[in-house]
């Protein structure tokens, strides 16, 4: 299966030609690309004031305000540091780069700026993979709006993080495929367990979710992952976040790929048939009929 990217390969491309032209003393030229990412995230590349010598990287997110309850303004202010800017209007966060002062290790400030909506989701994880470290209990469930009519759900125990998601099939047939993968992560953790546990529900939401708002439905569905400190300890954290924030579109890209893969065959199988059948049709009898002198007449 392939794993989708944490990075915005369209942000760290467009910033690294940025910097290689300036680089190699080619003249600024302005930029105004505006381009979108999962989960209704919009990404705004321009100069700020018609500066061309400066490059302003802004990004959108509809549930930003939830990860600031979480302590999202302070996580990026640690990371990115004096990148952050003045915010642009209409998005959340911005970040500026000045071209005429470019560090010699840009390589790794380009692929920091491409991690921006990672680094935006992380907060509630590293909030809450702390509250487990610590011990601590008690603390009030995050609740992300991550999308529309879909929401993630974070808890922390003493000995566990519990993350859940949910989702909604908009087809009958995304849920049967839906649930085919699913049972492959439960045969995954046989084979790994290291694995963290991960469990499904259909129709209703599980047991900690009970008596509170999480929607109920035939199109519903909620993805539990159980993670132990092996999972969330400082060494791991980074590559179990960035591997679990992008599981909902994971998942929903591989149905439809899923999907597109059976209709090919289909198509496929059905063009076979056809073959088969119009070799095996009989010929039509010709109904013309020569003379003694080898005349050619068609019966009436």
């Amino acid at each position: 299966m392939i794993l989708l990217e944490p990075n915005n390969r369209v942000v760290e491309e467009t910033l690294t030609l940025k910097f290689k032209n300036a680089q190699a003393g080619v003249k600024h030229e302005s930029i105004d690309v505006t381009l979108a990412d999962f989960d209704g995230v919009l990404f705004h590349i321009s100069n700020p004031n018609g500066d061309k010598t400066k490059v302003r990287v802004s990004i959108s997110l509809k549930f930003y305000k939830d990860l600031q309850e979480h302590g999202a303004d302070e996580l990026l202010q640690k990371i990115y540091g004096d990148l952050v800017t003045a915010t642009e209007e209409g998005y959340n966060v911005s970040l500026l780069v000045d071209l005429d002062n470019i560090p010699d290790d840009w390589e790794s400030l380009v692929k920091k700026i491409g991690l921006l909506k990672t680094n935006c989701f992380a907060s509630v994880f590293v909030k809450y993979f702390e509250f487990q470290e610590k011990g601590e209990e008690g603390a009030k469930r995050a609740v992300v709006h991550y999308r529309d009519e879909e929401t993630m759900y974070v808890e922390a125990k003493a000995d566990r993080v519990t993350v859940v998601f949910s989702t909604i099939f908009r087809d009958e047939d995304d849920v049967v495929i839906g649930k085919v993968f699913m049972q492959e992560f439960k045969e995954g953790r046989k084979a790994s367990h290291t694995a963290p546990q991960v469990l499904f529900s259909h129709r209703e939401p599980p047991l900690e979710l009970q008596n509170t708002d999480a929607r109920v439905g035939d199109n519903i569905g909620y993805i539990t992952f159980v993670l132990f400190p092996r999972h969330t300890n400082r060494a791991a954290r980074d590559n179990t976040i960035n591997l679990i924030h992008m599981f909902r579109d994971y998942l929903h890209y591989h149905i439809k790929c899923s999907k597109a893969y059976i209709h090919s065959r289909m198509r496929a199988k059905t063009s076979e048939i056809l073959k088969v059948l119009n070799r095996a049709r009989p010929e039509a009898k010709s109904t013309e009929k020569k003379t003694i002198s080898g005349r050619t007449f068609r019966p009436s």
